[in-house]
C-alpha cells in the first residue's frame, strides 16, 4: 500500500509540472469512479460525461492546489461540485408547459401525462432490474442526502472521507445518509433488507480524452 501511495504520488508530482501523458494516466485510472458518482447524482449519461470531463480539466487547471491527502478524495470533491453546477443549470432552465392535443383536436383535460413512467419498484425487481429500480429511488432524494448516499453506500468512502469531500462535519454526513436510508426503504417496500449494499449495479463504460 505504501509503494501503491508513493507510485502515485510520483504521476501527481509530474502531472504537476505539466506532463500530460502522466495526468491521463490518473484520468484513466479514476474516470470509472468519477463517471459513476457523477452519473448516479446525475441521472443522466451525457450530464454525467459532462460533468467528469469538466471535473478533469479542473483538476487539471488545479493541480498545483493538492498538496497531499487522498488524491481519490480531492477528485470526488471536483466531481461532487460539477455535479452541483449541472443541477443548478437544470434549476435555471425554462420549462415549457405543454397543451395536449387529442386525436379529435380537442384539448386533454388531465394530468395523466405527469405520472411517472417508470413500472412500479416491485415489478421491477420481479424482472430482475433492482439497478434500475435503486438508481430511480435516487433520483427522488433531495440532492445532499443522494450525494452522501452515493459516496459512502454505493462509492465506499468513509464518513470521514465524505465529509472531506463535501467539506461538512461527520456529524452531518451520518445525518444526511440515515435520512436517505430511511427514504429509500420507504421507496424500495420490502427489498430495504438489500439497502445499503445493493445500491451497487452496472454503469454504461465511457472513456475520457480531456483534451479532445
Amino acid at each position: 500500500m505504501y509503494k501503491y501511495h508513493m507510485e502515485e504520488r510520483a504521476l501527481i508530482e509530474s502531472a504537476q509540472r505539466g506532463d500530460l501523458d502522466v495526468f491521463n494516466e490518473l484520468v484513466l485510472k479514476y474516470q470509472d469512479l468519477l463517471y459513476g458518482i457523477a452519473l448516479r447524482i446525475l441521472s443522466d449519461e451525457d450530464a454525467a460525461a459532462d460533468a467528469v470531463q469538466e471535473a478533469f480539466l479542473s483538476a487539471f487547471r488545479n493541480l498545483s492546489s493538492f498538496h497531499g491527502g487522498a488524491f481519490k478524495s480531492w477528485l470526488a470533491r471536483i466531481t461532487v461540485n460539477a455535479c452541483y453546477d449541472e443541477l443548478r443549470r437544470q434549476r435555471r432552465r425554462p420549462t415549457q408547459l405543454l397543451d395536449l392535443i387529442g386525436d379529435d383536436g380537442q384539448e386533454i383535460d388531465s394530468n395523466d401525462w405527469l405520472a411517472d413512467p417508470a413500472p412500479p419498484v416491485e415489478t421491477q425487481i420481479e424482472y430482475g432490474e433492482l439497478g434500475h429500480a435503486l438508481q430511480h429511488a435516487l433520483q427522488f432524494l433531495p440532492e445532499h442526502y443522494r450525494v452522501a448516499a452515493v459516496l459512502v453506500d454505493v462509492e465506499g468512502f468513509s464518513y470521514e472521507d465524505a465529509a472531506q469531500i463535501l467539506r461538512v462535519p461527520v456529524g452531518t454526513v451520518k445525518s444526511r445518509l440515515a435520512r436517505a436510508r430511511s427514504q429509500l426503504r420507504s421507496a424500495l417496500g420490502n427489498v430495504d433488507e438489500l439497502l445499503p449494499v445493493a445500491y451497487r449495479f452496472d454503469l454504461p463504460v465511457r472513456s475520457y480524452n480531456i483534451w479532445k
